[in-house]
């Protein structure tokens, strides 16, 4: 059995032997810096060789990691869309359309597939991945470009396309510079060396050390933040820790017993793990979100489920997403600090 030992969080000996991973966090605005940098040349001859052609006719975001381009350019992308996980393409792709990739470490070989498959097609063919990988060399072509990567960091891969797709008017504003300043101001406020009573992931982890959580997030990049931030509680502390949309979350919510004030919390091994439905608001002003919001708060209060938010205020969406990832991984490993076996 495992309990939660706040007093490891502002430890020094805790914290040192941890160093590896928060030093890891630390330096996320760094490693999008650095891969914009680095792909810069390769961007500016993509955005030139796109300039002179037609606008495509479609875009296809290709491999695993494209569902986080769908959940920034669906709602954007002046041309049709298509996230296409798998190791293929849709039959109708051919030499109009552009196929942008993700491949953070390159060795995956359905994305090396659906790559070759792109070159072979005649296909405009973008690709992030490592100059040295396996999908690199599925990528030379003719129409194609790699945008080199260092860092193997999914989210400074996906701003190096995004900032792309920006340029070439096919994506919304993605400043790799602001993105980087937003995850600055996370591992500022999150750092390991700031005192519990003011560092929001520290006070996070401590409102989850009791709870299963509920991850909420109303847009479809808060909502994608939401699933990320759940599968790093489910890493951190082995417990289950739910995201989805509030059809999904609500019943879970009112199937909770409702508290009873003279419940002992010592009882059984320490009482049974209650929902904490976790917000995460990243601005987003919709009505129907907002009539969501209230429905799921509403009954959390009726209850007696505790409510936490993670809330972000950065200039763009991109950066705004990245801001909540952070702070949730941060509270994830915060957790994973506090919990020690009995």
């Amino acid at each position: 059995m495992s309990w939660f030992d706040e007093s490891r969080l502002d430890d020094e000996t805790a914290i040192g032997a941890a160093d590896l991973r928060f030093r890891t966090l630390a330096e996320s605005g760094s490693r999008v810096r650095r891969e914009c940098i680095d792909a810069a040349e390769a961007i500016r001859e993509a955005v030139g060789r796109l300039q002179e052609q037609a606008r495509p006719r479609a875009i296809i975001a290709a491999g695993p990691d494209s569902r986080l381009l769908r959940a920034v350019l669906e709602p954007w992308c002046p041309v049709p869309f298509v996230a296409w996980p798998g190791p293929a393409l849709p039959g109708w792709a051919g030499s109009l359309d552009l196929v942008v990739v993700l491949a953070p470490d390159g060795a995956d070989s359905g994305t090396a597939s659906a790559v070759a498959e792109a070159v072979r097609r005649g296909c405009q063919v973008v690709v992030a991945c490592p100059p040295t990988s396996m999908v690199a060399d599925h990528a030379a072509g003719r129409w194609s470009t790699i945008f080199p990567i260092a860092t193997q960091d999914p989210l400074a891969t996906a701003v190096v396309v995004l900032s792309f797709l920006d340029q070439v008017r096919l994506g919304p504003s993605a400043d790799p510079e602001g993105v980087a300043t937003a995850l600055d101001d996370v591992a500022i406020s999150c750092s390991p060396f700031r005192d519990l009573s003011i560092n929001p992931a520290k006070m996070l982890a401590i409102a989850l050390a009791d709870a299963n959580p509920l991850v909420w997030g109303g847009s479809v990049l808060a909502a994608r933040a939401a699933r990320r931030v759940a599968e790093s509680i489910r890493r951190a502390s082995g417990r289950t820790a739910i995201a989805g949309d509030v059809d999904q979350v609500l019943p879970v919510i009112e199937a909770t017993r409702p508290r009873d004030v003279f419940d002992d919390p010592f009882a059984d091994g320490g009482g049974e793990l209650r929902p904490t439905l976790l917000v995460l608001d990243d601005g987003n002003e919709d009505p129907v979100l907002g009539e969501h919001r209230r429905r799921l708060e509403d009954t959390a209060a009726a209850r007696g489920v505790r409510v936490e938010m993670l809330t972000a205020e950065a200039p763009s969406e991109v950066a705004r997403y990245a801001s909540l990832l952070l702070q949730g991984t941060w509270a994830a490993e915060y957790l994973r600090l506090g919990l020690v076996d009995d």
